[in-house]
């Protein structure tokens, strides 16, 4: 039995859905985060480099491919099936690595907490999406958001005291734990009800019997896939470029500035209160001003950020600063995403969404690769040069082909 039947607006609050999701979604996005300031931490306790590390976080990333066929099984078997499916995969994941002495534990782990964020956060803001009118969808979005933000202020930091005063190990069983246990709070969630007008009419289309048209039919998103793909491409370029960035400054603060597992924390803190200014502002103001241009403003922002950053590496107030900027811009770009992506083809949301997830995984494993090989080879200037030409490119995307949503 599917979760796309009728129920009452009032089986749920606005900010108990959002309290619970953003809660589930601080604890995924610690674990995503994990690694950026503490990357040269985590790979020595492995026994390894950065760029082998790198290595295997791409691997976490590329299992993300698979986004959308958890998309799919979303719109036929219920979006809080895949939400706690996710957050067991994640779990295990997080086992795996904290519990790791040898190279292939690594590897499962990352796959285990590859597949899991790639089904859970789509799906989350697909059943928020679900819940709510496309001119509150910003607002709500953007507050979930707000954990990716807390991450940084909250989550990181007490990892960072918390390798310090144990290992690097415990915060990965922490985690895990919640993960456990927020899958149980998901199973009493109201089932999301149909879409207004639209309860008659199938979430996707009819499966061909044909392998090659399945595929083919799997792709196809209707009159609107030229915007939607666009749409896709933008946030892979985006959050790409912002990535890069991501992973190498733990590394490089270490080098350059000598900052130890704590300080890398509270820099961590830093870049969370710019991230949550950019989620409020999201949550605040995308939805008057329209959601395409706040993703073309927020990239704006991040190329000034990403073209100021070898002139900023002076001292290390300067440098945290450009981080913070770019960082803060990107993060306002990457939210007004979700939702002008959430009604580009409104009748396969939980595949679209998914797709999106796949992409900016997918963005995420290109980065791991570059991100670490070109610090390595050519320095901050390499990064953040490779950095401003992809925005540069989802900029171009955004104004030529993306339309604010479908016309219905």
């Amino acid at each position: 039995m599917t979760e796309r039947v009728e129920s009452t607006a009032n089986d749920i609050s606005f900010l108990r859905l959002i309290g619970i999701s953003s809660l589930a979604k601080l604890l995924v996005d610690t674990n995503t985060q994990i690694f950026s300031p503490f990357l040269p931490i985590i790979a020595t306790g492995l026994g390894i480099d950065v760029v082998t590390l790198g290595r295997l976080l791409s691997l976490r990333s590329a299992v993300g491919i698979l986004a959308p066929f958890f998309g799919t099984l979303a719109d036929r078997r219920g979006y809080r099936l895949v939400l706690r499916l996710g957050l067991w995969l994640t779990a295990a994941g997080m086992f795996l690595i904290g519990s790791s002495h040898q190279l292939w534990m690594v590897a499962l782990g990352m796959v285990a907490t590859g597949l899991g964020v790639s089904a859970f956060i789509p799906t989350l803001q697909a059943y928020v999406s679900a819940r709510l009118p496309y001119a509150q969808r910003a607002r709500a979005l953007g507050m979930v958001e707000y954990s990716w933000a807390f991450t940084g202020i909250v989550g990181l930091s007490l990892i960072g005291w918390l390798i310090e005063a144990t290992s690097w190990r415990t915060p990965f069983f922490l985690l895990g734990v919640g993960m456990v246990i927020m899958s149980f709070v998901f199973a009493g969630l109201p089932a999301v009800h149909a879409q207004a007008g639209m309860a008659s009419q199938p979430i996707t289309p009819a499966a061909p019997t044909n392998f090659w048209l399945r595929i083919r039919g799997f792709f196809a998103l209707g009159a609107n896939a030229r915007s939607t793909y666009s749409t896709l491409f933008a946030g892979m370029l985006t959050f790409m470029a912002a990535f890069q960035i991501m992973l190498i400054y733990g590394a490089w603060l270490n080098e350059q500035y000598h900052l130890d597992a704590a300080q890398l924390g509270l820099v961590a803190l830093v870049l969370g209160l710019f991230d949550l200014t950019a989620s409020v502002s999201v949550s605040l103001f995308t939805d008057r001003i329209g959601k395409r241009r706040s993703v073309l403003m927020g990239n704006l922002g991040a190329l000034v950020g990403y073209l100021l950053l070898p002139w900023l590496n002076t001292t290390i107030f300067l440098t945290v600063f450009g981080i913070a900027l770019a960082r803060g811009c990107f993060e306002f770009a990457i939210v007004s995403h979700f939702p002008l992506l959430s009604e580009q083809v409104p009748l396969q949301r939980g595949k679209v969404m998914t797709l999106g997830s796949a992409m900016l995984l997918l963005g995420s494993t290109l980065a791991s690769f570059s991100g670490p090989w070109l610090y390595t080879h050519y320095g901050v200037v390499g990064v953040s040069t490779l950095s401003a030409i992809l925005v540069c490119l989802a900029i171009a995307l955004l104004l030529t082909w993306v339309n604010e949503r479908h016309a219905m």
